[in-house]
Formats: C-alpha cells, structure tokens, sequence
C-alpha cells in the first residue's frame, strides 16, 4: 500500500509555494532534474524544489504550462483539467482532479496561473496559488485548498531555459504526513520527464507569445 501511495505527491505537480533559505536537502538527481526538499514552519508537509534546463524557448514552456486542456498529457496521474476563468492570456484559473490510488479518496483543486515577465532580465514568473471555492465540493472528493507554489523560468542561451520549481501542499484529509513525505519526489520526478517529451510536440514548436519576450 505505501508503494501505491507513492501516487500522493501527483496533485502537487499541478498547484504551484516559493521558499527561500539555504537549507534545501538534495533528494534527487536524475538525467539533469534536482529535487530538494525543506521542512517548513508549522507543517508537517516538506516543501519541494526541483531545478532543471530545458531545450525551448521562454515562450515554448509558458505556452505549454498554460495549457491546460493538454496539460493532462503530462502532469502525473491528472484526470482532468478544464478553464473555470480564463481572466487574460497571461491569466487564467483551471479545475483539476486527481486520481488517487484506493483507498485514498480522489483529490481536486482549483489553481490561479499568472504570468509575468521582468522587463530587464526577462525572467518569468508564473504564481500558482490554489483557491478554495470558484467549484462546488464533490462528493467523496478532498479539496486541496492549502497549496501555494511557483514557476521562475530563466534565460540560459539560445532556445534554452533554466527551469526553478518550489512548492508545498498540503493534501488535505487523514493521510499521514509521514507517508506523504516518503514519497514526495515520485511526482515531481515523473511530471519533468514527461514534461520534456511534451515540449517537443509540433504545436508548441514555433509558437511565440505576445506577453513574453524570448
């Protein structure tokens, strides 16, 4: 069962929670994508980090991190993810439901994407904060409600971006936070290596922007 639980960390892929401090401890290491976790004040849930290059362009990764209908692709045992509020192109709030492996109830949240750009160093940040209530609770369904994180996408050389994640999440009912801990780079580890793969789909081959600068 706690191999299965594995699974847990999936819904916190979605949901981006910045943390600053020296004091991350290196988990992971594996075909280019470091992830650290950190203990953080007041929760029993560790926070995580991954860091990473990937081969596109600023306009290439924000395009497919905003694209939620086909986000499902690659985001670790996503079951469906759909617009609620598409605010501006650079904006937008979107459902999501995960599946969870029995007996663990299915989980769901609803995420507020951002984007924006420095002007100066063109540096990208995208917050992902989740909200509580723009959709109706489900039935036998746990709503994440306590999950914070964020995207901060770097120039490193011609179609080329340093990639930093942060996020913690807290996912919600009678799991222990000691299973959940185990385990909370499965998710994270699966999601970037699919999200590489992703990225070299046609679609997003030559597609560019009008709210980021390459």
């Amino acid at each position: 069962m706690y191999k299965k639980l594995t699974l847990l960390f999936l819904l916190f892929t979605n949901c981006a929670l910045a943390q600053t401090g020296d004091d991350w401890a290196l988990k992971e290491n594996n075909d280019g994508v470091k992830i650290f976790t950190r203990n953080v004040e007041n929760s029993k849930i560790k926070a995580i980090k991954v860091e990473c290059e990937l081969d596109a362009t600023l306009s290439q990764l924000v395009a497919v991190l905003m694209d939620v209908k086909n986000s499902e692709e690659w985001l670790y045992h996503t079951a469906s993810n759909y617009i609620v509020k598409q605010v501006s192109p650079s904006e937008l709030y979107y459902y999501s439901l995960v599946e969870m492996p029995w007996p663990v109830s299915n989980r769901d949240f609803i995420a507020h994407l951002k984007v924006s750009q420095d002007a100066v160093t063109r540096v990208v940040t995208i917050d992902a904060p989740c909200v509580a209530d723009m959709v109706p609770v489900k039935s036998k369904v746990v709503r994440i409600d306590n999950s914070k994180g964020k995207w901060v996408l770097s120039p490193a050389g011609k179609s080329r971006v340093k990639v930093v994640y942060t996020l913690h999440a807290d996912p919600g009912g009678s799991i222990p936070a000691w299973i959940t801990n185990l385990f909370v780079t499965q998710g994270p580890s699966q999601s970037f290596k699919k999200l590489k793969v992703h990225l070299q789909k046609q679609i997003y081959k030559n597609v560019k922007l009008d709210y980021i600068v390459n």
